[in-house]
């Protein structure tokens, strides 16, 4: 057998970008700057503080209401993620492996119910046969729980994978696991070294999914991969 694992946040709907624009917005109503250098550390990385309202309050040098603010940040996010649609590629891959009998999974840092609605309200949820999020381990990424427990929930070896990711955390987490990895940066990951990943692309339309199975096959990931 053999599979796809994509994660979710930057890979299928780009939210790391309207979460980034919406913590912006209130940097700069209070004065200050959000920069890449502070946000890129934690893409893809629950597993480390990650604190932004506490930043600006460091920042702006006075007590902020900080549950105010993260309550308006969710709300602009809502607002946001809303009109966003699958990144270029994802539904033309999700369709190409559905007829070529490839098992499908989700592996996310994300809470369940944040990957759930978005996947239902774009009419992909169906597609996936596991789901996994950061509530079914100990550890998220760039531990490579999350692909393991997404192979053993497909019935397959993580080496029979193919894991299609966006960050750094991402690309660690799946080279772990044993997984053939291929990394897709989105327009904050690309400021990122994602040389680990066995394959880089702009963009996933650049390549069909047969090729990426052939590639795979040559490249000597994802070694179990049967021909298709």
């Amino acid at each position: 057998m053999h599979a796809l694992i994509f994660d979710f946040d930057g890979t299928i709907l780009d939210t790391e970008k309207s979460e980034f624009q919406a913590w912006q917005e209130v940097y700069q109503a209070h004065g200050a700057e959000l920069t890449l250098g502070y946000w890129l550390p934690f893409i893809g990385n629950n597993s480390i503080p990650f604190d932004p309202a506490g930043n600006l309050e460091q920042l702006v040098g006075q007590p902020l209401d900080k549950e105010s603010i993260e309550r308006w940040v969710d709300e602009r996010k809502r607002s946001l993620n809303q009109s966003l649609q699958p990144l270029p590629g994802v539904l033309d891959y999700l369709e190409a492996a559905q007829a070529m009998g490839l098992k499908l999974a989700v592996a996310s840092s994300s809470r369940r119910v944040w990957v759930e609605e978005h996947l239902e309200r774009l009419g992909l949820l169906g597609y996936f046969q596991v789901i996994r999020t950061k509530e079914d381990v100990a550890m998220t990424k760039p531990d490579p729980a999350l692909f393991l427990r997404a192979a053993e929930g497909l019935g397959v070896l993580p080496q029979e994978t193919i894991v299609l990711e966006d960050s750094l955390n991402g690309v660690r987490a799946a080279k772990s696991a044993g997984a053939f990895t291929v990394a897709i940066p989105n327009a904050l990951t690309q400021h990122l070294d994602l040389s680990q990943a066995d394959l880089v692309l702009t963009r996933l339309d650049d390549l069909a999914l047969w090729d990426l199975l052939r590639i795979a096959r040559q490249k000597g990931g994802a070694g179990l991969l049967p021909v298709v």
